[in-house]
């Protein structure tokens, strides 16, 4: 949220079930704009969307971003609520609804200045930054070096000197040697290089690994602060002030 109160949106995973009934329950809700930043359109970053309740309010307006054309991600999204998956298409929904594209030239929404990076994915993804003022954040899940050892140097260019970058930590080092090289999923190694070279002040850990518990995950944690001491893993809830 903005200083101006701008409403941005990443992603559409299951948790932004949570943020539609804590925007139901504050007295200026349903937020009467919305803006909805889409890396990519796998499942478990837009498999929360028919779920958000904003979308059931005819006041809603809403805006949806992606590095595709706006016809190719309206197409996408109105797949993933069609018949028979959901009773409810997302054209039938009340809420008004525009798409755009974005891409490093970025757009303005409000007062916040918001552009995007492509990333190693399968079928592709992209990283945003998002800024105000002089401070700025970077989101980059979903995202592989290429090959270990190395980091995506558009991206660092890309992150450079960002207040915070939120980074893709799947697996362990370890992990992806095994086999996992070409998943379009980071380590904590990974994150550690690229918060380095771009010089960003704090670095977050997320898209964990299911299979990971919050012991794995807090030993990440220590491994990763002896090279970068403000690595920290993302939880639900947190809130970051800029």
């Amino acid at each position: 949220v903005s200083r101006r109160g701008d409403l941005v949106v990443i992603d559409a995973g299951t948790g932004i079930r949570n943020l539609g009934a804590s925007l139901r329950a504050a007295k200026s809700a349903p937020a009467p704009r919305i803006s909805v930043l889409l890396t990519h359109f796998h499942l478990d970053h837009i498999g929360g969307l028919p779920f958000f309740g904003p979308l059931y309010s005819p006041e809603t307006r809403f805006t949806f971003y992606a590095a595709h054309d706006p016809a190719e991600t309206r197409k996408r999204l109105n797949r993933l609520m069609g018949r028979p998956y959901f009773p409810l298409g997302l054209e039938e929904t009340p809420a008004i609804k525009a798409f755009r594209k974005i891409g490093l030239n970025g757009v303005r929404i409000g007062g916040l200045r918001v552009s995007a990076c492509p990333v190693r994915h399968p079928q592709g993804a992209v990283a945003f930054r998002i800024a105000e003022g002089r401070s700025s954040f970077v989101y980059a899940t979903d995202s592989e070096p290429d090959g270990p050892g190395a980091i995506d140097p558009r991206l660092v260019k890309f992150a450079a000197g960002a207040d915070a970058l939120v980074y893709d930590t799947m697996f362990t080092p370890e992990e992806y040697a095994s086999g996992k090289r070409g998943w379009g999923h980071g380590t904590w190694v990974d994150a550690v290089r690229t918060a380095t070279a771009a010089g960003v002040g704090t670095l977050w850990f997320t898209h964990f690994n299911p299979d990971h518990s919050d012991r794995d995950l807090a030993l990440m944690e220590r491994k990763a602060r002896k090279a970068f001491p403000d690595a920290s893993c993302a939880y639900e809830g947190l809130r970051l002030r800029f």
